[in-house]
């Protein structure tokens, strides 16, 4: 849990940074990848990152310019690259101007059936990402495409630092 939203901050400019490369490092051909033929597809996926953010925040009262979930999936990267970085930059402008360090601890909503303390929120918030961004990760090897590493090198990174990638 968050006490401190410069702590957030910190932890969102990071994480943020890598889901918008990753997002990038999509092709439109790939986007319709699935594992299954029943399974969400990488389109889904990405474009759930970034209305999770508006979805998630507007439960606490916070609103974050953004897209709902009822908007059509985008198409193309170019799209969800930027409804990603659209709602992850008003997410940290609206938190600026509304949310205090004392209201992480201290201030309750009713979120999926639960009561969440708002600073719970935040670091559910990060986790989805991180949870999905794997699935993602997933979903791009199988069309073929190239990942980057967030925590550490991706296969081809330490590649090409001249290192063997671990099998």
């Amino acid at each position: 849990m968050y006490r401190k939203l410069e702590d957030f901050y910190r932890d969102w400019a990071y994480e943020s940074e890598g889901t918008l490369k990753l997002i990038n490092m999509c092709t439109d051909e790939s986007l319709n990848q699935k594992i299954t033929p029943d399974g969400r597809s990488l389109a889904f996926l990405a474009d759930h990152l970034s209305k999770t953010i508006v979805e998630m925040m507007d439960l606490t009262g916070l609103k974050v310019d953004g897209k709902d979930y009822k908007e059509p999936v985008p198409n193309t990267v170019k799209e969800i690259a930027e409804d990603y970085k659209k709602a992850s930059d008003s997410l940290i402008e609206n938190l600026k101007q509304n949310w205090t360090d004392e209201m992480l601890n201290n201030s309750e909503d009713n979120m999926y059936g639960e009561v969440w303390k708002k600073g719970q929120t935040l670091i559910y918030l990060l986790l989805h990402q991180t949870h999905h961004r794997g699935q993602m990760t997933v979903l791009m090897r199988q069309a073929g495409l190239k990942v980057s590493g967030i925590y550490g090198p991706a296969k081809e990174e330490w590649e090409a630092m001249g290192m063997p990638a671990l099998e």
